[in-house]
């Protein structure tokens, strides 16, 4: 069995996908959720289509070159000719805050702003507008990423799991930027103090904040980035490894 790939929105949490002899299956990390699985070794995921999986034995993980995804808006700064069909939809153009004080600013299509908000795991957004198309969109987008940036990695947002936002560094924010509307998200997490960055797959979830599952095991508590788990091969059985342990776990 290999991961294939995750989904870091599913109804109201994450999924891994995960392929056994040309299958793909959904294993959801719901809260309460018991994972036991050790880790072999890592390779491309290779091609998903639909409940199929072509399988790559390149040793370049999550992906090789000949499966790596090239989406044309990733980088995107509305200089294009709208080059897929979903350009001429609305879109929204958003802040999303991350505890206590990182925020980025980002586009997606309006139906899909409150989807978009939580698989990137925001604790606060804001909708400052929504334009007639992705172009448009993007050439807001740049303009603002350049005081506020557009883009957030995974352990800043860990770094922040065990806080809030900044009230007043939120305030200031809309103040600024006067939106349409703002959101506050929660996902349950009760977390007390910071979990520790980790690549495994055994323990019980706790819950997902976009791609990342909190994961209890043996008396620790451990944030997993679900997109380091793609390309690896599990077997069934907890892990063996030696794990990092908080010192509340010898209390």
């Amino acid at each position: 069995m290999q991961v294939v790939g995750y989904r870091s929105r599913v109804e109201d949490h994450a999924g891994l996908l995960l392929a056994e002899e040309g299958s793909v299956s959904l294993e959801r990390l719901n809260p309460g959720t018991e994972l036991s699985y050790s880790l072999g070794e890592r390779h491309c995921a290779g091609e998903v289509d639909g409940e199929v999986h072509h399988a790559c034995e390149n040793p370049s993980a999550p992906y090789c070159p000949e499966h790596t995804s090239r989406w044309p808006c990733a980088r995107c700064t509305g200089e294009c000719d709208k080059p897929i069909e979903a350009c001429d939809e609305k879109h929204a153009v958003y802040l999303a805050a991350f505890a206590p004080d990182t925020v980025k600013v980002g586009v997606t299509r309006s139906w899909r702003l409150e989807t978009r908000l939580r698989e990137q795991g925001a604790d606060r957004a804001a909708h400052l507008r929504t334009v007639a198309d992705g172009r448009i969109a993007r050439q807001i987008e740049a303009d603002i990423a350049g005081e506020l940036g557009d883009r957030v990695r995974v352990p800043t947002k860990i770094a922040g799991f065990d806080e809030s936002v900044d009230d007043a560094f939120w305030e200031g924010l809309l103040a600024e930027y006067d939106p349409l509307s703002t959101y506050e998200f929660d996902y349950g997490l009760s977390l007390a103090k910071r979990p520790m960055a980790e690549t495994l797959a055994t323990g019980t979830v706790r819950g997902t904040k976009g791609r990342v599952a909190v994961i209890d095991n043996n008396g620790s508590t451990y944030a997993v980035d679900l997109r380091q788990l793609v390309g690896y091969e599990l077997t069934d059985g907890g892990t063996d490894r030696d794990l990092q342990s908080s010192l509340g776990a010898f209390g």
